[in-house]
């Protein structure tokens, strides 16, 4: 049977002659009626809930993602699993600062790795989530020999790469393994004020997935307030960026406590900052501008519970010139938040729009993000949920 090609119906007429089930006895042990096994098969029918695929899938002693003609995917949770323990394990080498042998593999320039660094960052804000796994292991390696080699050329490389460890490993759902990242990447910056306020970036992502929000409000503004120039007029864009991103996590942590109040006075400044820095541009790996801060007002209010008020900065914030100059990682995740956020309002509908763009954008932030699936599985159980994010939810083995 060529399951990719088959409809639904289709496949469950061909599982139930396989069991030599009659459509009456197939009827009888799902509780149905014959005519409704009938309709499914001839696709008048739809299988469109997940418990429905999950039942029938059982009946007929199969995997509910067969029906759809899909490979069973929860194998990607494994490997998900196998990605963090090989970072991990990099995290954990210790050869360089004990002086012992690198082994066979040549130590890289600085200039070598910086190039390398900057590829690692832009596979990860293009949302490439496993390959970027694959990379850090031996990045991490030689950023590490690098620096040991040319401690001054090597610095930036070894903070940026941390930094893309923390980013992903948050994104693996591994946030204390993410916060040893990011203490690594803030002590290595030590002494570069512009240097630690980057890597203080992910700290406070770090800081707020574990549970630390005041911890995180208190790192972020300190490191701000260092580097923010006495006349915003006279400040540079690159260190305006960061003065702005750092702004964002103390706002986003302020709004996890539910301090509204503070969370919004946060992101006027950083949309005073915003306004000097523009669209289209990424200085430090931030994304940081007018419609980024817009966006971070979307999350913040989801955080502190105004859902309604989420959904209207989110459809205001994705019609704007520079929602397309985010980065794809940046966009995925906020349509994540934005699904959330339409879950709450009841509206099952605008959810699983904003889910399937964002599965359209950047696939691995459903589908190897566990938040994403988290949500994906929240809106599949709904009636109302879309057919296709039913199937997708069925094929993850989510829901």
């Amino acid at each position: 049977m060529d399951g990719d090609r088959l409809p639904v119906g289709r496949r469950v007429a061909y599982w139930r002659g396989r069991r030599r089930l009659s459509q009456q006895v197939f009827a009888d042990r799902l509780g149905k009626s014959k005519s409704w096994v009938d309709k499914v098969e001839r696709g008048v029918r739809a299988l469109d809930r997940v418990s429905t695929l999950q039942e029938v899938a059982t009946v007929l002693r199969i995997d509910a993602a067969v029906l759809l003609g899909r490979d069973i995917e929860p194998a990607q949770v494994i490997e998900r699993a196998a990605e963090v323990e090989r970072i991990r394990a990099a995290l954990s080498r210790y050869e360089v600062p004990l002086g012992r042998a690198a082994g066979s593999r040549p130590v890289l320039s600085a200039v070598q790795v910086a190039r390398q660094v900057t590829h690692a960052w832009i596979t990860f804000q293009h949302a490439r989530y496993p390959r970027v796994a694959e990379l850090l292991p031996e990045l991490l390696a030689d950023v590490e020999r690098a620096h040991a080699g040319d401690p001054v050329a090597g610095r930036v490389p070894l903070v940026e790469a941390y930094r893309i460890a923390a980013s992903l490993l948050l994104k693996l759902g591994a946030p204390e393994l993410a916060w040893l990242a990011a203490d690594r990447a803030v002590t290595a910056a030590t002494g570069d004020r512009l240097l630690v306020a980057a890597a203080a970036v992910q700290l406070g992502q770090v800081l707020r997935a574990s549970g630390q929000g005041q911890v995180a409000k208190s790192a972020v503004l300190a490191a701000a307030y260092r580097i923010a120039p006495p006349v915003i007029e006279f400040g540079l864009p690159p260190e305006l960026s960061l003065c702005g991103a750092l702004l964002v996590q103390a706002a986003l942590a302020a709004a996890g406590d539910g301090n509204n109040t503070a969370a919004a006075e946060l992101l006027d400044e950083a949309a005073a900052l915003a306004d000097r820095v523009g669209d289209g541009h990424d200085h430090h790996h931030t994304g940081f501008g007018p419609t980024a801060v817009e966006v971070a007002r979307a999350a913040a209010a989801v955080e502190w519970g105004d859902s309604a008020d989420a959904v209207a900065r989110h459809e205001k914030a994705t019609t704007r010139d520079g929602w397309r100059w985010l980065p794809t990682e940046h966009r995925a995740a906020h349509l994540l938040d934005a699904a959330r956020a339409y879950l709450r309002t009841g509206d099952p509908i605008g959810a699983g729009r904003a889910l399937m763009e964002a599965d359209r954008i950047a696939p691995a932030e459903i589908r190897h993000r566990p938040a994403g699936r988290d949500v994906l599985a929240q809106i599949a159980r709904d009636p109302a949920a879309p057919t296709m994010l039913v199937h997708l939810a069925v094929t993850l083995g989510v829901g």
